[in-house]
């Protein structure tokens, strides 16, 4: 009979359980909020970098590929660029697999 009296109790409070359903949601949205500022955010921001620097590639320009492979771009398609990598030597790639631009500085290695 106590049991019954106890359910019954805490079916009757109706107000509060639209209250308890929001609070128990805050810490997934601040968990979805500090993600999309750690996370995705710096993805994003370095994805279009990325793409900049593809479209900006011209002739001339020395690259390092995703491979590691460190040439110079000869010719440009839309989807593919030429890279000279030794003095008779041309592979063809996908642009997305260019890295990075190298620098001057870099080219103290070699």
């Amino acid at each position: 009979m106590v049991m019954q009296s106890v359910a019954w109790a805490q079916g009757t409070n109706g107000g509060g359980a639209g209250s308890s359903t929001i609070l128990s949601l805050v810490p997934f949205v601040l968990i979805f909020v500090i993600f999309y500022f750690l996370l995705i955010l710096p993805q994003q921001k370095k994805q279009k970098q990325q793409k900049a620097m593809l479209e900006s590639l011209k002739k001339g320009d020395k690259v390092i590929t995703a491979s590691g492979i460190w040439g110079t771009v000869t010719n440009l398609g839309k989807e593919t660029v030429t890279l000279q990598i030794a003095d008779n030597t041309k592979i063809k790639m996908q642009r997305e697999f260019i890295s990075r631009l190298r620098g001057d500085e870099d080219d103290k290695d070699t």
